[in-house]
C-alpha cells in the first residue's frame, strides 16, 4: 500500500530550507519548473500536496505545450564558457539547467564559508542541503560552488561527492529522460491540460494514434489565445475538431494539418470563414481536397496567407494555383511537391502575380518545364528542382570522372 502524500512536502529540519520556501511565481515557476522535463513534473507532483499544486500552477500558466518535446529532455541553454565533462557511452549526459543567481540567492550563500576554520556557517549549511534536497527531488545533480557536484543519495543511502570544475555559475544537472510523444496516456494528458487557459502554441502530431475529438475539442473551448496548433497525422479527427478550432480560435495564424485525409473541401471552408489571421496553413497529404477547396480559401484568406503546403495531393491544378497567386499578393513559401496536375501555366501565374514569393517547391511535378522556372530563378527565389544544365553537368561529372569546361555565353 502506497503510503499517504505529506501535507507539506517532507519534515522540516532545525535551521534548513526547503524548496517550498522558495518565492513560487518569482522563483520556482519561471526559473526552476520551466526548466523541468515533463515527465519529471509528473513524478514531483506525487511527492506531496503542496508539490501537487505547485505543478498544477504551472502548468495552468502554460503558453506552450508541445508532446514531441521535453523541456531539458533534449538541450538546454547551457552556461557560457560551460563544457560538459565527458563520460562513458553507457552512462548518458546530463543536461544542465541554469538558474539565475540573482533569484535564488539563498543558494548562492552556500559559498559562505568560514576562511579560518574551514566550516561552513549555519546558513550555508542549510544552503547546502536546500541544493541536495533540489537535486534529489529532480532525480539529477546541483552544482557546487566550492567544486563539487552535490548529488542525492547513492544506493547505499550516503551522500556522494565528486570532482567537478571550480566556481561555474549554479546549475541543475538533470539526467535526459525519454522523449514523450505518443507514450502519453490519454489520462496524462488531459491531466496536464485540464488546468490550462492560456495556451498559445499547441503541438500533438505524436498523440496522433488515439488522439480523438473528445479529447481535443475541450482543450480548444478553454484556449481561445491559441495562434499555433500542430495537428499532423492525427487521422483519428473529424470535422468536428476543425470546426470548434474555427471558432473558438479565432486568433489562428499558423496550423498543421499534414496527413490528416479526414479533411474535406467542407471542413476547409469552414476554417477559411473563421480565421481571419491565418497566415500559415500545411495540408500536405490532404488528398480529399480539391480545387475548389483551394480556390475558396484563396478568395476568403489569400490576402494574409505568407505559407501553404499542397504537396502530395493529385487533385490539385493549374486551376487551385492560378487562384493562389492571383488573390496571394504577400505568399512567400508554396509546397507543390508532388501536384501531377500542376503545369507550367501555375507557375507562370506565380511569376507574374505573386512579387514576395521566396521558395517553391515543385519537384515531381512532371509538367513544370524549366522556361516557366527561369523567371522565378532570376527573382533569386529558391527552387528544389536544378536546371536542366546543371543536371546534365552533375550527369556528365559522375560518368566521366571530371566536370568539364562549357562556355555559358555561346
Amino acid at each position: 500500500m502506497e503510503p499517504p502524500m505529506e501535507p507539506s512536502g517532507g519534515e522540516q529540519v532545525p535551521g534548513a530550507v526547503r524548496l517550498l520556501d522558495l518565492p513560487w511565481e518569482d522563483v520556482l515557476l519561471p526559473h526552476v519548473l520551466s526548466r523541468v522535463p515533463l515527465r519529471q513534473l509528473l513524478r514531483l507532483q506525487r511527492v506531496s500536496r503542496a508539490f501537487r499544486a505547485l505543478v498544477q500552477l504551472h502548468l495552468a500558466g502554460l503558453r506552450r505545450f508541445d508532446a514531441a518535446q521535453v523541456r531539458a529532455g533534449g538541450q538546454n541553454p547551457a552556461p557560457s564558457g560551460y563544457r560538459p565533462r565527458p563520460r562513458p557511452a553507457s552512462s548518458p549526459a546530463p543536461q544542465p539547467v541554469c538558474l539565475p543567481l540573482r533569484t535564488l540567492r539563498v543558494l548562492q550563500e552556500c559559498r559562505g564559508s568560514d576562511p579560518r576554520r574551514g566550516k561552513y556557517s549555519q546558513r550555508a549549511r542549510a544552503g547546502c542541503q536546500l541544493r541536495r534536497r533540489l537535486g534529489s527531488l529532480l532525480g539529477g545533480q546541483v552544482a557546487n560552488p566550492e567544486g563539487g557536484l552535490l548529488t542525492g543519495k547513492n544506493s547505499s543511502g550516503a551522500e556522494k561527492q565528486r570532482p567537478s570544475r571550480p566556481r561555474d555559475p549554479l546549475r541543475v544537472e538533470v539526467p535526459p529522460c525519454p522523449q514523450v510523444g505518443p507514450q502519453i496516456p490519454r489520462a496524462a494528458l488531459a491531466w496536464l491540460l485540464r488546468d490550462a487557459e492560456g495556451l498559445q502554441e499547441l503541438a500533438l502530431a505524436p498523440c496522433h494514434e488515439w488522439l480523438s475529438d473528445e479529447d481535443l475539442v475541450p482543450v480548444l473551448t478553454r484556449n481561445p489565445q491559441l495562434r499555433s496548433v500542430a495537428l499532423a497525422g492525427c487521422g483519428q479527427l473529424s470535422r468536428r475538431a476543425l470546426g470548434a478550432l474555427a471558432e473558438g480560435c479565432p486568433r489562428l495564424q499558423r496550423l498543421s494539418l499534414a496527413h490528416c485525409d479526414w479533411v474535406d473541401g467542407l471542413a476547409l471552408r469552414g476554417l477559411a470563414d473563421r480565421c481571419p489571421a491565418l497566415e500559415e496553413l500545411d495540408l500536405t497529404a490532404c488528398r480529399q481536397l480539391k480545387d475548389e477547396a483551394i480556390v475558396y480559401l484563396a478568395q476568403r484568406r489569400g490576402a494574409g496567407l505568407r505559407s501553404l503546403s499542397l504537396a502530395v495531393n493529385a487533385n490539385v491544378g493549374d486551376a487551385a494555383v492560378q487562384e493562389l497567386a492571383r488573390n496571394c499578393p504577400e505568399l512567400k513559401h508554396l509546397d507543390l511537391t508532388g501536384c501531377l496536375r500542376v503545369g507550367s501555366d501555375g507557375v507562370r501565374t506565380l511569376a507574374e502575380y505573386c512579387p514576395a514569393l521566396r521558395s517553391l517547391r515543385v519537384r515531381h511535378c512532371h509538367h513544370v518545364a524549366e522556361p516557366s522556372l527561369s523567371r522565378l530563378r532570376k527573382r533569386g527565389v529558391d527552387i528544389d528542382v536544378e536546371p536542366p544544365l546543371h543536371q546534365a553537368l552533375v550527369l556528365l561529372q559522375d560518368m566521366a570522372g571530371f566536370a568539364p569546361f562549357v562556355n555559358l555565353q555561346v
